[in-house]
């Protein structure tokens, strides 16, 4: 099974379990934000978490388009 897969079936679980306690997805989502980046600093310097969180940053419309530069 993926990462992908694993983190989503995951996911899905903490949202529903949340959801019948009364928290919303959005809460669920920020608090796995935080233990997310909790995991980054374990391994990675805050200018590279940073540089990683800016990119989903600026990629968050799924219908913009970006043009990239070919050599």
């Amino acid at each position: 099974m993926s990462v992908s897969k694993i983190v989503k079936r995951h996911l899905d679980a903490a949202i529903a379990e949340a959801g019948v306690q009364g928290h919303p997805p959005e809460t669920v989502a920020r608090t796995m934000l935080s233990f997310i980046i909790a995991v980054y600093r374990e391994h990675r310097d805050l200018a590279d978490i940073r540089d990683e969180l800016q990119y989903a940053i600026e990629n968050l419309d799924p219908n913009e388009t970006y043009e990239f530069m070919r050599p």
